[in-house]
């Protein structure tokens, strides 16, 4: 994972004081670390059946859609209100500061999938939750949830109940 870790930049207090933000867009500028980050992402879901990778709004599109290649399935976007074109469910929940909701067409997935879930970074495991909630909703199989780092300390795996949980780097 040292070429994973060796791109991320840390940024101090974005976006705001006190916070060490762990910026990606280094490792996404560097093809060999990009690919590389993706196939370890969807190593463990190879075998799973996921016929669809979901990734929530905004960098959960670029790790998702890569992973969805990886596979060879496709992408489902999760999307903050007002952003997606045709029927959608929605689902609200908390975050740290706030609260927020996230859409998914309402045809995007149904029973017969199993979806993997791939983010860029979880910290308190809020929006996988209400991600994963989406995909239940639609009657969806859990196949596991992929985050290219997961922030161990905020105790964010708790959030996700008894998914199967693969993250490359921990801090």
């Amino acid at each position: 994972m040292q070429t994973i870790i060796q791109h991320i930049r840390d940024v101090a207090d974005f976006p705001k004081p006190g916070i060490l933000f762990k910026d990606l867009t280094p490792l996404m500028r560097n093809h060999d670390a990009l690919s590389y980050a993706c196939r370890e992402l969807v190593k463990p879901f190879r075998d799973a059946g996921v016929t669809a990778v979901l990734g929530m709004e905004a960098r959960g599109f670029i790790f998702g859609a890569l992973a969805a290649h990886e596979l060879g399935v496709g992408f489902v976007p999760l999307r903050k209100p007002g952003k997606l074109p045709a029927a959608t469910s929605s689902v609200r929940y908390d975050l740290e500061y706030g609260s927020a909701e996230l859409h998914m067409h309402d045809d995007a997935i149904g029973p017969g999938d199993t979806v993997l879930l791939v983010d860029d970074l979880m910290a308190t495991g809020g929006t996988a939750a209400a991600s994963l909630e989406l995909a239940r909703r639609a009657g969806a199989t859990i196949a596991g949830c992929a985050f290219v780092i997961e922030l161990d300390f905020l105790g964010g795996r708790a959030a996700l109940g008894d998914c199967r949980v693969h993250s490359l780097v921990h801090y």
